[in-house]
């Protein structure tokens, strides 16, 4: 039995997909499909990959490097779109996919609705908070500019600033539309922040961040999180001047202020020279007139209070006639002072005469000699006082010194550490002991037995004169005044 199906011709697994994508590429060459991005992921290559759906279907999508470069509106995930391109397959997973070539909003109320969701994000943080809000400053030194540097915007920012008050600008170029937009103006933003304020390139005193006016999706890389969030941290305060009045977007409410054209941005920025000036001289001349208000015043004031003053005349008249008897009664007071001291200056004289002065140099020379007599006597009698306390003194210290008592028959036991020899129990025997006698006498010893009355025999030993080689003379009994006497505790215990 023959197969029904021998005919047909034998593909390979390449050659049946090289045939379905031509197929799908042809009869399908151009699409516009319209629906809701699902999942999108950035690879490092710089593609972007992301999935259309509605609620029955899905349609894997890829968008190229150099496209994505272009698109103005980025893939977001919950965003409707409309995607233009073409559909083709991708045969190592055996799956069609769509070529993006241009993406768009399904209409501004889809951008609306994002923004209006990032927006409501970024509230809930209190980005926007105007406690965050900065001044600012009343005339800057630097203005930064953050714009393209070829386009209309920054020639009418110069020009304005150049009529209102000149002031050095620093312009950081930025595309101000595309995927790269974003990502230029906040590195723009914190590279002005990140200058050094004593560095070569001075730092801005305020930021303008410029772009002319355009449709929601030109404008839309203003209104990326990471720009709204770079110009809310930004340390120098910032004016938005992103399209015309009616345009607003995310870094309008991050902004310290914002400016509804990039002309109206300059002039918020520098006041005008022409009206400072007009505004000087105006105080100038007010302040003169406020002052000479003022003088003529106090004059008017000042003469008014001088006519209530009494004349001088009149203040000076009883002070002048009680000066004039003063001067009256200090001449008759002065000669009448005069005459009493010179009678005393004439007794005075009358008792000043030679011998009266002998008589009395005389007098004090007696005073002055009986003096010193008493003096010298005293003097004497203190001195001969002490020379019979010093000599009981030194009487009383023989006496109480160990040299006499040793100089009286007694010795001073010591052992080998010097220490005095006090009992017999300090001494055992085999005890090195100095026996010392009065004068510079000593022998050395040592204990051989103690007997029952607690003196101790001692071998001989060598003596300060030599070993006699002879026993020793009994000593001979104390006399009862001996005993009598009490010890000097502090010369230790005698033998």
């Amino acid at each position: 039995m023959q197969d029904s199906e021998g005919n047909l011709v034998e593909l390979t697994v390449s050659e049946l997909s090289g045939a379905v994508k031509r197929q799908i590429e042809d009869g399908f060459g151009r699409v516009r499909v319209r629906g809701e991005l699902g999942r999108v992921a950035r690879p490092a290559s710089g593609h972007v990959y992301f999935d259309l759906k509605d609620d029955k279907a899905v349609l894997a999508a890829i968008m190229w490097k150099g496209t994505a470069a272009r698109m103005s509106v980025q893939p977001e995930q919950g965003l409707e779109v409309v995607l233009t391109g073409k559909l083709t397959t991708y045969p190592g997973q055996s799956r069609y996919q769509m070529i993006v070539e241009s993406l768009e909003p399904a209409g501004e109320g889809a951008l609306m609705a994002l923004l209006n969701a990032r927006r409501q994000q970024l509230v809930a943080e209190g980005l926007f908070d105007a406690a965050r809000k900065q001044q600012l400053p009343y005339l800057p030194q630097v203005i930064g500019v953050v714009t393209s540097p070829s386009g209309a915007v920054i020639r009418d920012i110069l020009h304005r600033l150049s009529d209102r008050f000149p002031r050095h600008v620093l312009v950081w170029p930025v595309r101000v539309q595309g995927e790269t937009c974003a990502e230029e103006v906040a590195r723009a933003i914190a590279g002005f922040n990140a200058l050094s304020p004593d560095g070569d390139i001075p730092r801005p005193d305020v930021l303008i961040v410029a772009r002319g006016g355009g449709s929601l999706e030109d404008l839309w890389g203003f209104n990326e999180e990471i720009v709204a969030r770079t110009a809310a941290q930004s340390d120098i305060p910032l004016i938005s001047a992103v399209g015309h009045e009616t345009d607003t977007t995310l870094i309008d409410y991050a902004a310290d202020m914002r400016a509804p054209t990039p002309t109206a941005a300059a002039e918020m920025a520098v006041p005008v020279r022409a009206e400072l000036v007009a505004q000087t001289v105006d105080l100038s001349a007010r302040m003169m007139r406020a002052q000479t208000r003022l003088l003529a015043a106090k004059g008017d004031y000042l003469r008014g209070a001088a006519r209530g003053l009494p004349r001088l005349e009149d203040m000076l008249a009883l002070p002048a006639q009680r000066l004039d008897a003063l001067r009256l009664r200090l001449s008759g007071g002065l000669q009448a002072h005069i005459r009493a001291h010179a009678g005393r200056r004439d007794r005075v004289a009358a008792r000043l005469t030679p011998y009266a002065l002998a008589q009395r140099v005389q007098a004090l020379s007696r005073q002055l000699g009986d003096m010193q007599r008493r003096a010298q006597r005293q003097i004497t009698a203190i001195v001969d006082n002490g020379f019979v306390q010093a000599a009981g003194l030194g009487r009383q210290l023989t006496l109480l010194s160990h040299e006499s008592v040793l100089q009286r028959g007694f010795a001073l036991v010591l052992d080998s550490q010097g220490r005095a020899i006090r009992r017999a129990a300090d001494a055992p025997p085999g005890t090195d002991i100095d026996v010392r006698f009065a004068g510079d006498d000593a022998l050395s010893a040592r204990v051989t037995g103690t007997g029952a009355t607690g003196s101790g025999d001692t071998g001989s030993g060598d003596a300060g004169s030599g070993d006699t080689g002879r026993p020793a003379k009994p000593r001979p009994a104390p006399s009862r005044k001996a005993k009598n006497k009490p010890a000097d505790d502090g010369q230790g215990e005698l033998l």
